[in-house]
């Protein structure tokens, strides 16, 4: 008995230091996803299949481009429902964005309605604009992909809440990654998966922070 309670001991005080360890140490040092690209264009210009703006400032994006070709996006529509959204679209600051051409707004509403079979896609957004703000969007991101004839790619890119691209500069495959091809579903579940991961913890880390300044401020008020 003496010896069990040594050991639960021993758990309770190594745990905080390891974990500590961990997020300090892991890759991409865990709580900083690195910033690529500033500056990605708003998407001023777009409305979502209601008619209403949309923008990538103040949230977390998942950003997509489907253009004028949302059937050959299917699969890897699906791939990410299954394993970035459905796991991580109760995050109120998450969003993902798919920029579509006018045309497929019907294949737009259709789509949604079969992610709505995997999950509840309220924070799922197709955003339909011109082909050539589309263009100047993707040209923002300033990375080493290029758009298809149909104005889309199966890349997604994250982009932060101060419209930054996130990636790894020091990915063990490609060195710079600026985004995920999600057409393959094992990319998808394990580089993805975990660079959302990361920068949702980021965020969270962060808003703890707030909530506790918040709290040490009015009690400092009070104190006065």
């Amino acid at each position: 008995m003496q010896i069990k309670k040594y050991i639960v001991l021993s758990v309770l005080f190594l745990l905080p230091i390891t974990a500590y360890m961990f997020f300090a140490t892991g890759k991409d040092n865990f709580v900083k996803l690195p910033s690529l690209t500033y500056g990605v264009s708003e998407l001023n210009t777009f409305t979502t299949l209601e008619g209403d703006s949309i923008q990538l400032e103040g949230k977390i994006t998942v950003l997509m481009f489907f253009g004028s070709d949302i059937e050959s996006k299917k699969a890897s529509a699906f791939n990410l429902a299954h394993k970035i959204y459905k796991k991580n679209h109760q995050f109120n600051d998450f969003q993902f964005v798919a920029l579509i051409t006018e045309g497929e707004k019907a294949a737009a509403i259709q789509l949604k309605e079969k992610l709505r079979e995997i999950e509840d896609p309220k924070h799922w957004k197709f955003a339909i604009g011109a082909p050539e703000a589309i263009e100047q969007v993707f040209s923002s991101l300033k990375s080493n992909s290029l758009l298809d004839e149909s104005l889309g790619t199966h890349m997604v890119f994250i982009i932060d809440k101060d419209r930054t691209l996130r990636g790894r500069d020091d990915d063990e495959d490609v060195g710079l990654l600026y985004g995920f091809d999600a057409s393959d579903y094992a990319e998808v579940n394990n580089k993805m998966s975990d660079d959302v991961k990361v920068i949702l913890a980021e965020y969270r880390l962060e808003l703890k922070k707030y909530k506790a300044d918040r709290k040490d401020e009015f009690r400092d008020k009070n104190l006065k």
